[in-house]
């Protein structure tokens, strides 16, 4: 098949590269010349494992192609994608002002049918809208010519992006209409010949199907932070905790780990998106709303632990960082917890050193050059000289760690782990303060004495003992 797609962001490009991996005419449109010259060269400018080399293969193999001439882009493709960003508004809404403008471009230069493909993560009701622009843009050219819009949202995990669009567990697809379920099956057909994953649905409900995904996910997140912190204060240890409920087949394992909360391009967007579509019609989202509120307080949770270490005074310290992206094996930052603790640091006075197998160009581009921050090659360049130090990923890197040679690396024995990556006992018998999310009164090395009193005394003693 030819098939378009509008957009080479995250969405766009894995989508595009995955079709033409099988045998599909791909052709990828963004406005941006800068990006699209460089995926014309197999260079990819985000960081997903596996991506680039499959960009690279599938662009010498001539199957995929990149343009920024958005008349070429129509013609090209039967099935146009819509791929493009829905930034949060001012109020939480997702923003379809770029999607709209696909769907107008779209109408104002489609010459044979088309079928409109909302693969962007869009409020429900955006079909209609999309059909209704093109329908306008083609009535401004005299014009008519027969076109189908069908909603089919991604179920992309940052990391795990290839894997998920190849071995997905379902490919959800929104239309009545007998000729798109047609042409999606020709589209998705290597994808599903071992098993049909294709579930046909309402426009409607394929569009809250993709929120109502993410947004679950995001409670189950929300809600194990939340036992997190009654365990912490009721003496429990929430590993034991999650162990034992997740051994429960209606309850599973994923997405009940606690740690520093959930950040990236789509939970946090999602449930505000969904929540104010809730108010839109009148209903008051208030689980969505307390999931929301939760993560927020949680992202606060490691520079409150910081500041309990040392006695609320943290200017002037230098605190390492190790991961900085929200998630491992993505390069991505957006609404990430590092970020809310590099910014309450700085206005604490303290300077960062950190370190990020994939997301220090991110960092940079972000935070720029400031004496306060020091991206250093490696997690041992971190730790040296610092007064503490804080786990904000989980990258497989940091799983693995002599403690004893922590100690002897930073300036104050303290450590502040926000994904619980190792045995509390194990840090203790280091010597290091170990402050970790939930592990009740293992949380660090002073027995059954209180943290802030034990923290308290160290940092008297220059934490050394």
């Amino acid at each position: 098949m030819r098939i378009t797609i509008f957009g080479t962001g995250y969405v766009g490009l894995v989508t595009g590269t995955c079709l033409a991996d099988v045998g599909h005419d791909v052709m990828c449109m963004d406005v941006d010349e800068a990006k699209i010259e460089r995926l014309a060269h197999g260079e990819v400018p985000i960081f997903e494992p596996g991506l680039e080399a499959m960009v690279s293969a599938n662009v010498a193999a001539g199957r995929l192609r990149f343009t920024t001439d958005p008349l070429e882009a129509v013609a090209f493709g039967t099935l146009q994608f819509i791929a493009v960003g829905t930034p949060p508004d001012e109020d939480g809404s997702a923003d379809l002002q770029y999607v709209l403008a696909v769907a107008e471009t779209i109408g104002q230069h489609m010459n044979d049918y088309k079928v409109v493909v909302d693969k962007s993560t869009v409020p429900v009701g955006t079909a209609d809208r999309v059909h209704a622009t093109v329908s306008a843009a083609l009535a401004g050219r005299g014009a008519e010519i027969e076109f189908d819009v069908c909603s089919n949202p991604e179920f992309l995990k940052e990391g795990a992006a290839i894997d998920d669009f190849t071995h997905g567990a379902r490919i959800v697809l929104g239309t009545d209409s007998e000729r798109v379920k047609q042409l999606m099956r020709e589209c998705y057909g290597p994808y599903i010949r071992l098993h049909d994953k294709l579930m046909f649905m309402d426009v409607r409900a394929a569009e809250l199907t993709k929120y109502a995904a993410n947004a679950m996910l995001a409670t189950k997140i929300s809600f194990m932070n939340e036992v997190a912190n009654l365990a912490e204060r009721l003496g429990a240890d929430v590993e034991q905790v999650r162990r034992g409920i997740g051994s429960d087949p209606r309850i599973g394992y994923q997405f009940i780990y606690p740690g520093c909360g959930y950040g990236g391009s789509c939970f946090p967007k999602d449930v505000q998106a969904l929540a104010r579509t809730a108010l839109e019609v009148e209903y008051q989202p208030e689980l969505l709303t307390a999931v929301e509120a939760v993560n927020q307080r949680q992202k606060q949770t490691l520079f409150h632990k910081l500041a309990q270490a040392f006695d609320g005074d943290l200017k002037g310290l230098t605190i390492a960082v190790w991961g900085l992206s929200f998630k491992p094996n993505t390069d991505d930052m957006r609404d990430a917890p590092s970020r809310t603790l590099m910014e309450s640091l700085w206005q604490a006075g303290a300077r960062v050193q950190a370190f990020d197998p994939e997301a220090m160009k991110e960092c940079r581009r972000l935070y720029g050059e400031r004496d306060d921050l020091v991206l250093v090659a490696d997690r041992i360049q971190a730790v040296k000289g610092a007064d503490a130090l804080v786990i904000c990923t989980e990258w497989k890197d940091f799983r693995a760690v002599d403690f004893a040679w922590l100690k002897s690396q930073l300036a104050s024995p303290v450590v502040v782990d926000g994904r619980n990556l190792y045995e509390p006992e194990a840090v203790r018998e280091a010597g290091l303060l170990y402050y970790a999310v939930g592990r009740g009164d293992s949380l660090g090395c002073w027995g059954r004495s209180s943290p802030s009193s034990a923290a308290n005394e160290g940092h008297h003693s220059n934490l050394d003992s």
